[in-house]
């Protein structure tokens, strides 16, 4: 490309650049230690430079999942130096309350979409080239059991000072490393007192939890969570006094207050910060603390027992919480629903030791199974005190060293991990037989099916295989020799895809370079996390690219070609909704080949100036043609080459009406069938780029930028030759539309290049319409190609095949158990999907799903129990939502607190995991205690 910017003294190449901070990120990576500190930088700046400064490097296939790998990525050829950098996406327009904690960031900030964090040796570097901002500093914290785990604490502790009884109130941030006596400082400054005036309470839901007097502590250890509650309580006299009545007042015994400060009820939340909820609290502060000066009254707590929150009523049970030890929320949401399970419930209270098996080198030698039984108990036993599961986490952390610690794990995972334990430790087969399995063979389904699965009886038999497995059908049809493959195998859940959420849509204007057509914007679909080559792949089917064509994506900013997306594996990702795309069809890449960017101006006139004075500026959007290397490249070239790309645009007089064309009337809406569907506006609009090409072009305003950045005149340099350095790539040409040249063209086909992704009327009316339960299984059961990484061999063909495969649910479990595949995993990226699933509480009708048709009976399951998970990945907070059967009524258990909710309630984008059972015609209504003998299962509870 012919250079626009010109390099001042003393400013390095970009070459110069990349070298320079490679250097020293490799240093500033090898000697990070906690308490270093990192800088976010936003990424669209930041891919900015990576283009800049590897713009003459060849291409390469690494993925960006590092920074050091950025260095050695190829960029664009046609890269422009980056401004200053600009931070101001990362901020918060408000003012921080915080005024010491530095500009407030966004809370949905996702590294690697919206920020990368830089060592502070490479941004200092950077600062001093480029300057700008705003400044994010962000410290290197310690995490894990061992603390040696490190991690930059991007979202510190945000917490919410209540003082008491002033009734003011203060939002803070402050790093969870930081003490509670730092928090105490912190206090007294912020709200004029003395350290011998005060004492802090955790308030977690507003509840005072513990006394934090421990100074040296830090607000981890203390489990203090993000948005949570500080309560400041201002004493009558130094002597303390108020804080010594306020725990009896609380509601406790002096001598069950230590327990109290021992075991704090609390979600949890990663090391590096995030969203934590308690789900409904009020956080009025103000009108509360003046309207309740008395925040924990004995009036008050007399209704509770112990912290669950749950008024008494009789003598029901299975309404006790668990204490979260430390990010446990995950463990304690799962084992509530397996405890709820009314089959499981009734076994653990039996004499469930006399199946244990002691000597199943596959299991736990019965120690999960005897560690689960006993925390079961006490969860059924009658009261309310807060259960802590210490015991079973030990056990659990010596069988599953993944689950030790005290960082924030995959409640599903667990959940997993758990149902294989229990069977294994509850096997009733002592010695596995082998048994050698047969393929089908064309015999019939029900018999190959019965087969297999008294063969997987004959090895796994347990209470776990009689509640929770299923067996589906599995069909693989080789595409080569047409061998079907069928196998029946056994299943202990379903994890069903959120198919509707794995895409997205996106909006790109197609411009020809050779004057063919006018430009047409299609809509596509593409995957969410998906390549820059899956959108040009979408593209070039959809607008019928030929085979000697190509297109170049390129992101348009202010009337000008930002960057070129050329490097196939740019993650989509980077691409916001509110950014504005062209794609360009020009001839194939011959080595001698420039490429031309016109880019267009009009006269505007300065504001406040004398009519007299005006200046050109950047208007509508710029396009691209190639011209080759191998021909004389002059004014006169050039000419007809703009004249041949604008042809399309020319007013014909046969065709007046044209001018009153709406350019947002041709978008071209792309089906998932893969057909384009246009209206008739687009097809007025290729008459009348027929039709122009008849007609003599005018000359026009053209100018040249050179590679000193001065623009000259090429229609008054005559037909002179133009000199392009080998180096460059493209020439960047202006176009000045003057007033009489307006009136010859329809440059309106230039102007409002539509947004990648708009909300309109028909999105709102398509997200008001949640993605079904039903809509995910059939998803899941839906026939597909193997992945490359998967493929399987084919018995016929000797060779590994990428086969279909069909699954069918042939035979259900009494108890179902659902897992939404919410989170998702990529070697450089984390996702999670908040989706909401409409899934149904009562009649989940699954008969015609089930592939067995020799089976009469009815598939009609009922939700009994469910986890949910709020925030995002590898943090954030975890609840189960759980009918009590003898009650025929929700609630909520959160850790320790347990609350009433709604069957209305239930349902959220939180759902993650969901609990069905089997509705049968008759017996009782229970969690697991019989009403009567026999062993009956449980009926009908509605």
């Amino acid at each position: 490309m012919a250079e626009v910017t010109t390099r001042s003294r003393g400013e390095l190449a970009p070459e110069e650049e990349r070298v320079l901070i490679r250097d020293i990120a490799i240093s500033s990576e090898a000697s990070s230690k906690e308490g270093d500190t990192f800088f976010l930088i936003n990424q669209r700046w930041w891919q900015h430079w990576i283009d800049y400064v590897n713009q003459d490097q060849p291409n390469n296939t690494g993925d960006g999942s590092s920074l050091l790998e950025h260095f050695n990525s190829a960029g664009s050829s046609a890269s422009k130096r980056p401004s200053g950098i600009d931070n101001s996406d990362l901020v918060n327009d408000a003012t921080a309350e915080d005024p010491g904690a530095g500009p407030e960031i966004v809370d949905t900030l996702l590294e690697g979409r919206d920020y990368i964090l830089l060592p502070q040796e490479v941004w200092n570097q950077l600062h001093s080239w480029y300057g700008g901002g705003p400044t994010l500093a962000r410290k290197v914290i310690s995490s894990g059991l061992s603390q040696t785990e490190l991690a930059v604490e991007v979202y510190p502790l945000r917490l919410q000072l209540l003082v008491m009884p002033r009734g003011e109130c203060s939002t803070i941030r402050i790093s969870k490393k930081e003490t509670i006596g730092e928090l105490h400082r912190r206090a007294c400054s912020i709200f004029y007192l003395n350290l011998e005036q005060i004492c802090i309470w955790d308030y977690y839901g507003h509840r005072k939890h513990a006394l934090m007097n421990d100074m040296d502590r830090t607000l981890d250890d203390a489990n203090i969570q993000m948005d949570q509650d500080i309560l400041v309580e201002v004493l009558d006299n130094v002597n303390g006094t108020n804080c010594k009545s306020s725990i009896q007042d609380n509601g406790f015994a002096e001598k069950k207050a230590s327990s109290v400060l021992v075991e704090p009820s609390k979600s949890s939340l990663s090391i590096a910060g995030g969203w934590s909820a308690s789900k409904g609290t009020s956080r009025n502060h103000s009108s509360e603390i003046s309207t309740s000066p008395n925040l924990a009254s004995a009036r008050d707590s007399d209704n509770t027992l112990g912290s669950s929150g749950v008024t008494t009523r009789g003598a029901s049970v299975g309404l006790t919480g668990l204490l979260n030890l430390g990010n446990t929320c995950f463990m304690n949401s799962a084992i509530q629903c397996l405890v709820h399970t009314p089959e499981f419930a009734r076994y653990f209270r039996e004499d469930y030791r006399r199946e244990i098996n002691w000597q199943n080198p596959l299991g736990m030698v019965g120690e999960l199974a005897v560690a689960f039984g006993e925390l079961l108990r006490k969860l059924w036993a009658p009261g309310r005190t807060p259960v802590a599961p210490r015991p079973f986490k030990t056990k659990l952390a010596r069988f599953a060293p993944q689950f030790s610690g005290y960082n924030q794990h995959d409640s599903q995972e667990l959940l997993a991990f758990l149902l294989d334990g229990l069977h294994e430790d509850l096997n009733r087969v002592k010695h596995k037989p082998y048994i050698k399995s047969k393929d089908a063979d064309g015999r019939p389904d029900e018999e190959v099916a019965d087969e297999y699965w008294a063969n997987h009886i004959a090895r796994n038999d347990s209470i776990i295989v009689d509640v929770c497995q299923g067996q589906y059908k599995s069909t693989l049809v080789c595409p080569v020799c047409n061998k079907v493959s069928v196998t029946f195998d056994p299943f202990m859940y379903l994890s069903l895809p959120l198919q509707a959420t794995t895409t997205r849509t996106m909006t790109v204007t197609v411009f020809t370079s050779d004057g063919s057509a006018l430009p047409s914007s299609y809509t596509v679909t593409v995957p969410k996390h998906g390549r820059c080559r899956d959108l040009i792949q979408v593209l070039g089917n959809i607008c019928s690219l030929k085979q000697s064509e190509e297109l170049k994506v390129a992101e348009i900013q202010n009337h000008s070609i930002q960057r070129f997306l050329d490097d196939p594996l740019i993650s989509l990702s980077t691409i916001k909704d509110d950014d504005h795309l062209a794609a360009y069809r020009v001839p194939k890449l011959v080595k001698k080949a420039v490429f031309l960017q016109l880019i267009h101006r009009l006269q505007e006139q300065e504001p406040g100036a004398a009519q007299t004075t005006s200046q050109w500026k950047a208007y509508g959007t710029p396009l691209v043609s190639s011209i080759s290397r191998d021909d004389v490249i002059s004014s006169c070239k050039i000419q007809s080459t703009v004249q041949r790309m604008l042809s399309p645009f020319l007013k014909k007089e046969s065709l007046m009406h044209a001018d009153s064309f709406d350019p947002s009337s041709m978008v071209t809406t792309v089906d998932p069938s893969g057909e384009a569907h246009s209206n008739s506006s687009s097809n007025i609009a290729k008459e009348d780029a027929s039709s122009s090409k008849a007609v003599a072009l005018p000359n026009l305003p053209l100018q040249l930028v050179d590679e000193s950045n001065v623009c000259f005149d090429l229609s008054v340099e005559g037909d002179k030759t133009i000199r392009i350095p080998s180096s460059s790539t493209s020439i960047v040409v202006y176009v000045d539309w003057s007033q009489k040249l307006l009136e010859k063209y329809n440059t309106h086909f230039l102007e409002n290049l539509p947004e990648v992704f708009k909300n309109g009327p028909v999105t709102k009316k398509a997200r008001t319409e949640p993605l079904s339960l039903y809509t995910c299984l059939e998803a899941f059961l839906r026939e597909e190609p193997l992945v490359p990484e998967d493929m399987w061999y084919c018995p016929q063909c000797k060779e590994r095949r990428q086969a279909s495969k069909k699954l069918d649910l042939w035979r259900l479990p009494e108890v179902l158990v659902i897992h939404l595949k919410r989170f998702s995993y990529s070697r450089s990226m984390k996702h999670k999907l908040e989706t909401f699933v409409n899934f149904p509480i009562h009649d989940f009708n699954l008969t015609k799903y089930v592939a067995n048709k020799n089976s009469s009976r009815r598939q009609l399951y009922e939700l009994y129990a469910l986890t949910n998970h709020y925030g995002g990945m590898g943090s954030g907070h975890y609840t189960a939502h759980i009918k009590l059967l003898d009650e025929n009524r929700w609630y909520n258990f959160d850790d320790s607190h347990i609350s009433p909710i709604n069957e209305d309630d239930v349902k959220s984008a939180a759902a993650y995991v969901l609990f069905y059972r089997r509705v049968k015609s008759d017996v009782s209504n229970s969690n697991g205690v019989r009403s009567g003998g026999g062993q009956e299962d449980v009926s009908t509870w509605r």
